[in-house]
């Protein structure tokens, strides 16, 4: 593999970490912050806007690891994959813990 596979594959953590609350609440029927709140990451939007939003983070996840050629037998791109969903993990427990 190439160094910009492991970028993409750690990108594709960060998007894919990044669907899980935004589809969950917005599914759940409750108001989350998203981009396009008011002010912007810091503001609930509807839960529509958080399923589309999620939506769209999944998407964009997924093509990431699609081109990133993430493989099981590669251990190293799985430990970078990995390495972008507990980095996001943080990074949204940190920006959400203060929101509440």
């Amino acid at each position: 593999m190439k160094w910009y596979h492991y970028l993409l594959a750690f990108f594709a953590g960060v998007f894919l970490a990044n669907f899980v609350p935004h589809f969950v609440n917005g599914i759940s029927g409750n108001p989350f912050p998203s981009p396009f709140g008011k002010p912007p990451g810091f503001g609930n939007s509807s839960p529509l806007t958080n399923v589309l939003w999620g939506g769209a983070n999944l998407l964009f996840g997924y093509t990431l690891l699609r081109y990133s050629k993430l493989s099981v037998n590669n251990k190293a791109s799985l430990a970078v994959f990995f390495l972008g969903i507990v980095v996001m993990g943080v990074v949204l427990s940190q920006a959400f813990s203060h929101h509440l």
